[in-house]
C-alpha cells in the first residue's frame, strides 16, 4: 500500500502530553493486533455524528488509512441521512420514517441517490484520497453489487437484499484500493433502491466472511438503559440479542442495526462491534487494545482476539 505525505491536517486536536517512550510502548502492544489482522478484511458502517461533526470526520478517515497501512482491508460503508433531511426539507419534502425505516416515494428516491451516490459518497472520496489515502467510490449499482427488491409498498422503494456481488470488491482492495459504498441499490431492470446502511454493510460483511463487522453509532454500544451509560454491555451473544429485541430493550433504529449483525453472524463474520462513533479513535480502541471499545457480539464457536 502506497502512503502519500499530504499537508497537515487543518484542524487541531488536544493531545495529552505523553512521551515518545510511552508513544513506542503503545506502538510495540499494538503489534500482536497488527499481525493477527493483517490481510484481514475489516467492513465498517459509517454514520451518525462521525459523519456531521468535521473533526471526528477527519480522525475516522485518518483511522481508516491507517488500518490499510498496516495490512487490513477497509471496505466503507456509509448513510448519510441527515444530509439527505437537509435536501429533502430544502426541496420542502417531509421526510417520514416506519419502523426505523425511511419511507421512500419516487421522488425521494431521486434525491437519496443524487444526495448519498453523488454528494455524500464523493466528498469522502476526496477526503480520503486528500489525506493519502486511495479510495474508489462505490454504490451498490456498481458492477451488481447489490441486487434488491421493494420491501413493503408502504415503504416505497425501501429494499430488501436478495443477492450481493463482492467481486469489485475483492479486485479492489487487491490494488489496494479502500472502496467507500453508498447505500443505493438496484433490481434486475436498474431500478433504483434506498438500502438501509447498516443491512447492507451486514450482507457486504458476510459475503466477504470479514474478520469484523463495525457499526459507527451516535450511542456508546447496546445499554439496558439508553439513559445510563454505565449500563453498557461489552460483550453479547446472538441468544442475548434476540432477548433484548423481544423485550423491548432494544427498539426502534436498533433493531435493524441488530438484524444485520446477527445475519453477519450467521453468514461467517467473526464479530461485530457497535461502537461509539462520537468518541475519538474509536475504531483503533476495538482493534489495536485488549480494553475494546462499545459492544461486540460475537458467536460462542468463534471469539474475536
Amino acid at each position: 500500500v502506497k502512503f502519500i505525505a499530504k499537508p497537515e491536517s487543518v484542524y487541531t486536536y488536544d493531545a495529552p502530553d505523553v512521551s515518545a517512550a510511552v508513544r513506542a510502548q503503545i506502538l510495540s502492544e499494538a503489534l500482536p493486533y497488527i499481525q493477527r489482522f493483517n490481510g484481514k478484511t475489516v467492513v465498517i458502517k459509517y454514520g451518525g455524528a462521525a459523519m456531521t461533526d468535521p473533526k471526528l470526520k477527519e480522525l475516522v478517515l485518518r483511522d481508516l488509512i491507517f488500518l490499510q497501512c498496516v495490512g487490513i482491508r477497509p471496505i466503507f460503508v456509509h448513510g448519510g441521512g441527515p444530509e439527505l433531511n437537509m435536501w429533502l426539507t430544502r426541496l420542502a419534502i417531509t421526510p417520514r420514517f416506519k419502523n426505523g425505516l425511511r419511507v421512500t416515494d419516487d421522488e425521494t428516491m431521486t434525491v437519496a441517490e443524487m444526495v448519498l451516490a453523488g454528494g455524500v459518497n464523493k466528498q469522502l472520496v476526496g477526503m480520503i484520497n486528500a489525506l493519502g489515502g486511495s479510495a474508489v467510490g462505490l454504490c451498490g449499482k456498481d458492477g451488481n453489487l447489490v441486487t434488491a427488491e421493494i420491501r413493503d409498498p408502504e415503504l416505497g422503494r425501501v429494499g430488501d437484499i436478495t443477492a450481493v456481488d463482492v467481486r469489485v470488491l475483492k479486485t479492489l482492495t487487491d490494488q489496494g484500493y479502500i472502496p467507500v459504498i453508498s447505500s443505493i441499490g438496484s433490481d434486475k431492470l436498474g431500478g433504483s433502491y434506498n438500502i438501509n446502511a447498516d443491512t447492507l454493510a451486514g450482507s457486504l460483511a458476510g459475503a466477504l466472511k470479514a474478520e469484523k463487522l463495525m457499526l459507527l453509532t451516535d450511542i456508546a454500544g447496546v445499554m439496558a438503559d439508553p439513559a445510563d451509560p454505565k449500563s453498557l454491555f461489552n460483550e453479547l451473544t446472538e441468544a442475548q440479542i434476540d432477548d433484548l429485541i423481544a423485550d423491548g430493550t432494544v427498539s426502534g433504529g436498533m433493531v435493524p442495526k441488530m438484524r444485520s449483525c446477527l445475519e453477519a453472524l450467521h453468514d461467517g463474520v467473526t464479530a461485530v462491534h457497535v461502537l461509539d462513533g462520537r468518541k475519538p479513535h474509536s475504531l483503533l480502541l476495538e482493534i489495536f487494545t485488549t480494553e475494546g471499545s462499545g459492544t461486540m457480539i460475537s458467536n460462542t464457536a468463534h471469539k474475536a482476539l
